[in-house]
């Protein structure tokens, strides 16, 4: 099973989608390091550098509806992947994207638009890391001087599948 959890990159939008994530033009790679420098560089976010900082340090990214919507394609999870990101955290995934992300082995975490906005409160705190606890279900982030812990929920095949480290693991272990 892969670690879960570490510093958090806040991406303030609705509605980012899979060309956003990695771009289409990419599409052809097979090696998920060659999509590495690509990840979100044709995102339009104010404020935003897709070569910035958060680049090998974030492996949270906490963002608001509808995460990963548009082409269906498993090369946006791989691109978070090979950039050390393993879990992102919104109200609601694209259904495509979710179970992608956990035949990979990774997390799609759909929390409340209240938790979410409540978790966006903390981007003020440089800071800010986040833990994530898969059995007890629950997120944990920490800034100097303060925490929040929220709970989640996961299907048990979702579990399955994170625990095993994703489909093909899953599946060689029971087929």
């Amino acid at each position: 099973m892969k670690t879960f959890g570490g510093p958090v990159l806040f991406l303030d939008r609705s509605d980012i989608n899979t060309d956003e994530i990695i771009p289409a033009k990419y599409l052809t790679e097979v090696d998920k390091e060659a999509l590495r420098p690509h990840l979100l560089e044709d995102l339009r976010l104010d404020g935003f550098d897709p070569k910035g900082p958060w680049r090998g340090k974030a492996h949270v990214i906490v963002t608001r509806a509808n995460f990963g919507c548009g082409s269906s394609r498993e090369h946006a999870p791989w691109a978070l992947e090979v950039n050390g990101i393993t879990c992102v955290i919104a109200e609601n995934f694209a259904r495509i994207f979710r179970q992608n992300m956990f035949n990979c082995g990774m997390l799609a975490l759909s929390l409340s638009q209240e938790k979410i906005k409540e978790i966006f409160a903390l981007a003020k705190n440089p800071d800010c890391a986040c833990s994530i606890d898969v059995a007890a279900k629950k997120i944990g982030f920490s800034w100097k001087g303060g925490s929040k812990e929220l709970a989640f929920t996961l299907s048990p095949f979702d579990e399955a599948l994170v625990k095993a480290g994703g489909w093909v693991e899953f599946a060689d272990a029971r087929y």
